[in-house]
């Protein structure tokens, strides 16, 4: 075996993934980039002390990007392999942690949108987000989206199913009266725009009804945790097996 070397301040080793997490108390269900079980890897994740839904999303707070930076480069000093995020608000900070770190970084679900427009001929993609009003020209000018695309965006702050545990840190979430929610945004999306190609869910906790998405509107859905898995299979190959 290999010689292996004491990483200083490790407290574990053998992570794949590291997830920046907001301060905030919310429930994480399964399909959740915030639920280990989620994935098929062993994923580490860091609270970003003091940034909180009201600060990031609410007032787009600029000031966090020490914090934020802080946060992404404890995570690669723990030995992680690529970083992703719980909440694609922090596509403001993208490229400040990609330049503080040597792995890749997502942190957001809208890094998607331009290969996802590249991939259909230019959408119509749907873009599926926490708060609509909050979602601003700078957000989706940090995650490279063309201005001017054909990016309708939805958000979910006036649907009380999400607004109450996700928004309001109420500390329940009904998962039904989600997916009901999803039914009937998907619908709406696929009547507004007949030509839709697909979706991108910036929001990191409506995976799990990404398939809801996909059945209720008929396109492909894309979601922080595909860019999970995208952001992993970067690193890590192995030689090719099998015989000829």
């Amino acid at each position: 075996m290999p010689v292996y070397r004491t990483r200083p301040g490790a407290l574990a080793y053998g992570f794949t993934l590291g997830v920046l997490a907001l301060d905030c108390e919310q429930p994480f269900v399964p399909g959740d980039v915030g639920n280990a079980s989620t994935w098929p890897w062993p994923v580490l994740y860091r609270e970003i002390e003091g940034c909180s839904v009201q600060r990031l999303i609410v007032e787009g707070d600029r000031t966090l990007e020490p914090l934020v930076v802080d946060a992404a480069r404890a995570l690669a000093g723990e030995g992680v392999k690529a970083i992703l995020s719980n909440c694609g608000f922090l596509a403001r900070f993208q490229t400040a942690v990609a330049r503080a770190v040597d792995v890749p970084v997502g942190l957001s679900a809208l890094l998607q949108v331009p290969p996802v427009l590249a991939m259909t001929g230019g959408g119509p993609v749907a873009v599926v987000t926490a708060s609509a009003s909050a979602l601003s020209t700078e957000l989706l000018d940090a995650a490279g989206v063309p201005r001017g695309a054909a990016v309708p965006v939805y958000g979910m702050e006036d649907n009380p199913a999400f607004a109450e545990p996700f928004l309001s840190d109420c500390g329940w979430v009904d998962t039904d009266a989600l997916a009901v929610a999803a039914d009937d945004l998907g619908r709406r999306m696929a009547a507004a725009h007949p030509d839709l190609r697909a979706i991108v869910l910036e929001c990191a906790v409506l995976p799990p009804y990404a398939h809801v998405f996909e059945a209720a509107a008929g396109v492909p859905v894309h979601d922080a945790v595909t860019l999970g898995h995208q952001l992993v299979s970067g690193v890590g190959h192995t030689p090719p097996s099998g015989t000829y």
